[in-house]
């Protein structure tokens, strides 16, 4: 059993703990436009808005704690977390507002 360094549960577990923060933490970021939804008519969500964050940001996550786990010195985590960083703001501003124009903007 592969035990991580300086740690008392196998990799596995430590793995599954990740991904039930990353969608914990998906969960509680969508939280804000649903009740937000219920507050004001500015708000208005379908249900493919929400798959479409629920996927961006959980798909983050994930590339991110792959990125972190697999890169070993300080230098190559931080151009790992600045690239994706970059992309996801890329992905959520085209979504959002159609920088590029692209047929994803939803125009």
């Amino acid at each position: 059993m592969n035990i991580m360094a300086g740690g008392k549960l196998p990799a596995r577990q430590v793995r599954a703990r990740h991904l039930l923060f990353i969608l914990l933490a998906t969960a509680a970021i969508l939280l804000v436009p649903l009740v937000a939804m219920q507050f004001t008519a500015e708000v208005r969500w379908t249900v493919g808005d929400f798959i479409v964050a629920g996927t961006l940001l959980a798909g983050t996550g994930i590339i991110f704690d792959l990125a972190m786990s697999n890169t070993r010195t300080r230098k190559t985590r931080l151009v790992a977390a600045a690239a994706i960083g970059l992309a996801f703001l890329s992905i959520w501003a085209e979504l959002a507002v159609g920088i590029v124009g692209s047929p994803f903007a939803g125009s």
